[in-house]
Parts: structure tokens; C-alpha cells; sequence
């Protein structure tokens, strides 16, 4: 059970600051009186909405006195942070004590989950193994106390992001990396959104069972809504070192950040953050949150200001450019025969992903990408200026829009925070809705 929990229809920033001094106590009081050595793990700056990085900066304000407090942002393989994106993540915190994860060459083998249980896990539908690798950090340097910070949310791999998604994702290695998203692939996406428990978290609650149980680690977690005024605001804090203190968290998400259609909707445009968005990899969330919404032959448009890629990597970046969003027919018969794409097997999950599956039409309208770019990965291609001139974000209200022309359209204005779905979609799925 959590050791702390509180909801609300909005929880302020000096009420926050309380929480964080809630938690130190009751980490005092659980896991270290007089913790020397304190580890924090919050998200990277493709977060930076959820506000946790001002969150992390409080833990790290009020343990620091009296402790060598270390900050690894949980990665994953995204691209690490430049100076001032760690300020502007994570504040007054010194960029010394802000550690980048490296996913290829810094990580070690600690177990392995079997390909007995994860074909358990998904039914039979996946048959391979998912080596556990972990930042050699977290893994090998002695820790009084360890603090995931994150921010609950559905999810296209885990159904909900953060918990332990923090390690095995975050801070997980490339062999990791790879063969968990290419489980949560081959269930399929649609499958895995919104879901307490997915194939792919029943198989990192075992291995955080298996290998991270000498931890002294808690996981601090927010939920998020919209307020009357349409602010992205907290409205939930769970604290604990459980898996209860997650499924709180993700049910409370479940209710507040699930938006449900009766029918399918014909356009929506999203608006991707150019401060947090700069590849078609974390930039895609709109293609993943909207997709159980979108009617067939619809249109999706995605207004993004600062893209200006495909991949985080310079290899997966190329590695879309040469095999484009095609569908999961064509990419599952890839992998079966090229060594490129079973070597990123995270990237060839990620065309699956990013993929319409021809139902409905994905259109970018990129700050730094060219239309032959966009058009050469299988999108279709905006004019930003354009696209701005005619839909203006700062106008428009998240919901349904009327232009003057008479172009209705449904417009979501942070699509990372939620997950739009017809009812049909989302309970009358192969692999129903969990209601736990």
C-alpha cells in the first residue's frame, strides 16, 4: 500500500513541497534514518510538462545538506541532456550531480527473465527472453537511498508509464531496450494502452522481484488532469515502495486521463511541445494516444515546431529514414530476415508503433524537417507557418473546434498527457480493458 497518498482537484506547489518533506520522513523512518548516499531517478526532459523535475530539485534541495545526492535522468536511449536542458529540467541543481545513462556502454548484465514466462506473460505470441541489463551506476555503487520520481500516464509499451519502468526502460540497457519493445509490439499497441498490467510490466514486475530487491528504493508518482481552465495541473501523489502504490496511481490515471468517444473521430490535431519534442521518437506519442480514437479514413495532423529528426541516435535516425513508418505486416517480415533490424529491435518496434496501418493518414507539420523527409518515412508533409496560420493553438480549446470555414476537427493540446479512445476500441479489444 502506499505510504502516502492524496488526491485532489488540484494540488498546489507549496502543498507539493510538503509531500516531498512527507516522503523524506517516512524514508527516514522505512528505509534510513541518515541516508549518506541518495540516488534520484526522475524522467528526462520529454517530461518536463509533468513538472517532476521541479519535484526532483525539491528532493534534492532538502536531502543534499546531509547527503551526497547523485541525479541520473532515466533516459532510456534517448538523446542526454545538454547543460541547459538540465537547468531548465531540473533547476538549481548542479549539472555535476546530474549523470547521463548510457544504454549501450554502461550497463551490466544482471539476469534474465525467460522465454517460458514471458510467453506466459503474453499468451504465447512472443517466444524470446529479455535480458536484464542495468546502468552500471544503480547496479555496482553502494546506495542508502534510492528515489523514483515519475509521472503515471497511459503508455504505448508498459499500458502506464513510470514505476518501474524507470529502471528497465529508463535506465535499461540495449538488449533490454530491444527485446522488451518488441514484445510490447508484437501484443500490439492498441493492446497494451491503458492496461493496469501489460505483457511487457508483468515481465519487469519479475524481474524487479528477481533482481532489485536489496534496493532501498520508493517510487514517488504523480497523476495529472486538466483543470477548468484547461492548465495541466496535479491532482494525485502516490508514495511507496509497492506495486500497489503504481496500480493507485495508474487507476487514478485511468479515470482522469482516458478520454472516451461513443464514435470515432474524423481529424484531430495535436500540438508536440518544441522544447521536449525534437524527433519523430518521442514526437509519435500523438500517433500513439490518438490512434484508438481516429476514425478509418481519418486525419491525424501533428503541429511540431521543434523537429528536426526521426531517431535520438544518428544510427536509428537513419534506420527509420531507410524503412519509414510501412506497417506491421512489412516490418515483421523484415525482421525476420535483416540483421539491421533485428540488431535495434527497440527501432523496428518503433515503426509498428508509428504506423497508421494504412487506416488513417498522419500528417506532420515540422519546424525543421523538410517535405521530402516527412514524405520519405510515409507521412504526409504541413507547411508549418501555414498550418499555424490556419489552426492557432493559443485559440483554440482542447475538444471540439469550428473553424470559420465550417472544419471541425478535435484538438488536444498536450496528446503525452492522456489517451483518446472510442468505447468500442478500448473495451472490446482481444485483449479486453483491465478494470482491477
Amino acid at each position: 500500500m502506499p505510504w502516502i497518498s492524496e488526491s485532489a482537484a488540484e494540488i498546489g506547489w507549496p502543498r507539493l513541497e510538503q509531500l516531498m518533506r512527507q516522503t523524506i520522513g517516512e524514508t527516514r523512518r522505512r528505509i534510513c534514518a541518515r541516508p549518506k548516499r541518495v540516488l534520484l531517478l526522475p524522467p528526462d526532459i520529454t517530461r518536463a510538462h509533468s513538472g517532476v523535475g521541479r519535484l526532483t530539485e525539491m528532493l534534492y534541495r532538502q536531502l543534499s545538506p546531509e547527503a551526497d545526492v547523485h541525479v541520473i535522468p532515466t533516459l532510456g536511449q534517448h538523446v542526454p541532456h545538454t547543460p541547459d536542458e538540465n537547468r531548465r529540467m531540473f533547476g538549481s541543481i548542479p549539472h555535476e550531480r546530474i549523470h547521463a545513462h548510457d544504454w549501450r556502454n554502461g550497463c551490466v548484465h544482471v539476469g534474465d527473465i525467460s522465454a517460458d514466462f514471458v510467453m506466459r506473460a503474453c499468451g504465447g505470441v512472443a517466444d524470446w527472453p529479455i535480458p536484464i541489463v542495468l546502468n552500471r551506476m544503480l547496479i555496482e555503487e553502494p546506495w542508502d537511498l534510492v528515489i523514483n520520481v515519475g509521472h503515471v500516464v497511459p503508455h504505448e509499451v508498459l499500458g502506464f508509464a513510470n514505476h518501474n519502468k524507470n529502471y528497465f526502460i529508463g535506465l535499461g540497457g540495449k538488449d533490454t531496450i530491444c527485446a522488451a519493445h518488441m514484445l510490447a509490439a508484437t501484443c500490439g499497441i492498441e493492446n497494451n494502452l491503458g492496461n493496469l498490467i501489460t505483457p511487457t510490466r508483468a515481465c519487469f514486475n519479475k524481474a524487479e522481484d528477481d533482481y532489485l530487491g536489496r534496493l532501498p528504493d520508493l517510487y514517488v508518482q504523480v497523476v495529472m488532469a486538466r483543470n477548468a481552465r484547461h492548465e495541466l495541473v496535479h491532482t494525485g501523489l502516490f508514495v511507496g515502495d509497492d506495486l500497489e502504490t503504481y496500480l493507485q496511481a495508474a487507476r487514478e490515471s485511468r479515470e482522469q486521463n482516458i478520454t472516451l468517444f461513443d464514435e470515432p473521430v474524423k481529424k484531430i490535431v495535436c500540438v508536440m511541445q518544441a522544447d521536449e519534442f525534437v524527433s519523430t521518437w518521442v514526437a509519435n506519442k500523438a500517433i500513439y494516444r490518438t490512434r484508438m480514437a481516429l476514425a478509418d479514413g481519418g486525419e491525424l495532423l501533428i503541429i511540431a515546431p521543434g523537429l528536426k529528426r526521426f531517431g535520438e541516435q544518428p544510427e536509428v535516425d537513419r534506420f527509420i529514414r531507410k524503412y519509414g513508418y510501412c506497417g506491421t505486416p512489412r516490418v515483421t517480415a523484415g525482421y525476420r530476415v535483416n540483421a539491421d533490424m533485428q540488431d535495434l529491435g527497440h527501432a523496428t518496434a518503433h515503426l509498428i508503433h508509428g504506423s497508421s496501418e494504412d487506416r488513417f493518414s498522419i500528417t506532420y507539420a515540422p519546424g525543421h524537417l523538410t517535405a521530402k523527409e516527412i514524405e520519405g518515412v510515409n507521412f504526409r508533409y504541413a507547411d508549418l507557418n501555414t498550418t499555424l496560420a490556419r489552426y492557432q493553438p493559443d485559440k483554440l480549446q482542447e475538444g471540439r473546434n469550428t473553424l470559420s470555414d465550417g472544419e471541425r476537427f478535435f484538438f488536444i493540446p498536450t496528446p503525452s498527457a492522456g489517451l483518446w479512445a472510442t468505447r468500442e476500441k478500448l473495451y472490446g479489444r482481444a485483449g479486453g480493458f483491465d478494470r482491477a
